[in-house]
């Protein structure tokens, strides 16, 4: 057995007996604490440092099945009780930053990114901790911090006031998947539009399995965030426009990708409702859009493609999903280590692939196996995902997670997907 995997099965044991003990009424209070942080660096080195403290006054979970995440995400926040040194909060997420390392300018530059991670709010002094997924698949602490919560310099003002529409509302938020949707490049009179766009999207996205059966399961807000103008930035073609949330097309070069780096404005925003997930609605007809697993969600509203775009970010932003498309033209790539098996569920370097979906291949399915027609609609190991076209490996030919052309997720996005809505449901 290989340490990776012994590793991994101790993660995992740590996840499922920290989840039976904890019990959330012992621990921490109604409303939530926001840690507002930056991570900075270069291509080949990070750091963490706290900016800010903030008391909430919503927090979307609440039960305790809810305080200890899948181990998920290229970054690792954790809060531990400081008397007891019990763990008792824990969340993944892969922000930006780490996007940005693999970009030529950060071999040249430092920079710095905002992050912002919501947790209960706690009855007593915490320890929290930031760790870092290392090329061996490991979590390596880049930051630790004493939080008391009667500290003064924790922030308690309250949020600024937007209207706030519930697009759909099944109540307690406690037990459901709660979405704050935020307007981004709408001004005040376009809030009718944006509203519009909120409902067309999720109406498409309660059409697309698994999504169909969780209706009665997600709470869905529509935040009425203004801007001072219309649309969103566009570099590449010297467009500029003064909206809430400095979003932008052309992020890191690539003309169709859009984001926002201002995490803490997001926050600001969502902090008008109980949220496990953020979306950002951009007033914009231009393709593109991204998502961060347990950062953000965000896409261009109204492309004539925005509606499956729209499911496809909510796949890396909740779930955790990997992209499956490649170039094929390219060999391998530095964003995936092959000696390493990736966390994200829906990808695999065969390293350990008995963790990933090997139960759900048919007997007669070679592996790898090969993009033909015969196994057109199989579940298999097909070579090409991950932006790598050698060494890492996808279910199924195409899916969701690759395109816009299949109608929904393959099984094992399916099931990945699943698993997470049942999480928060606990």
């Amino acid at each position: 057995m290989n340490k990776l995997l012994i590793f991994t099965i101790y993660l995992l044991s740590t996840v499922f007996f920290s989840a039976q003990k904890i019990s959330y009424d012992d621990f921490f209070e109604k409303e939530s604490l926001r840690i507002d942080f930056l991570l900075y660096g270069m291509y080949d080195h990070q750091n963490a440092v706290i900016h800010q403290l903030k008391k909430e006054p919503y927090f979307g979970g609440g039960t305790s099945g809810q305080l200890i995440f899948p181990a998920y995400g290229t970054y690792h926040f954790l809060a531990k009780d400081k008397a007891s040194e019990q763990l008792i909060f824990s969340k993944g997420f892969s922000p930006i930053f780490q996007e940005w390392q693999a970009t030529d300018e950060a071999k040249h530059i430092t920079k710095s990114f905002e992050n912002s991670i919501q947790m209960p709010f706690p009855k007593r002094e915490i320890i929290i901790e930031i760790q870092k997924r290392n090329n061996q698949g490991r979590f390596e602490t880049i930051l630790q911090h004493v939080v008391n919560p009667s500290d003064m310099s924790i922030v308690k003002e309250q949020p600024k006031k937007y209207p706030v529409h519930p697009i759909l509302n099944n109540e307690n938020p406690k037990n459901k998947v709660d979405i704050a949707i935020i307007a981004e490049g709408y001004t005040l009179e376009e809030m009718p539009k944006f509203m519009e766009d909120a409902q067309r999207l999720i109406n498409y996205f309660f059409t697309i399995p698994p999504f169909t059966k969780y209706k009665n399961d997600f709470n869905i807000y529509a935040i009425q965030s203004p801007s001072e103008e219309s649309g969103t930035d566009i570099p590449g073609e010297n467009s500029y426009k003064n909206t809430l949330l400095d979003s932008k097309f052309y992020t890191f070069g690539e003309p169709r990708y859009l984001t926002t780096f201002s995490n803490f404005k997001i926050a600001d925003v969502a902090a008008n409702v109980p949220y496990d997930q953020v979306y950002i609605l951009v007033n914009t007809e231009r393709y593109g859009g991204g998502g961060f697993y347990n950062v953000m969600n965000i896409v261009s509203s109204r492309n004539a493609l925005s509606d499956k775009v729209f499911v496809h970010e909510f796949g890396h932003g909740m779930v955790g999903l990997a992209d499956e498309y490649y170039d094929a033209s390219m060999g391998g790539s530095d964003y995936y280590h092959l000696a390493v098996e990736p966390w994200e569920p829906n990808i695999t370097s065969l390293v350990n692939f008995e963790q990933k979906w090997k139960k759900k291949i048919k007997k007669n399915i070679p592996i790898p196996t090969p993009r033909i027609d015969q196994y057109k609609n199989e579940v298999g190991v097909f070579e090409g995902g991950g932006y790598t076209a050698k060494g890492i490996y996808s279910p199924v030919q195409d899916c969701r997670m690759k395109s816009n052309v299949p109608d929904g997720f393959c099984p094992v996005c399916t099931d990945a997907i699943d698993k997470t809505i049942e999480f928060y449901k606990n």
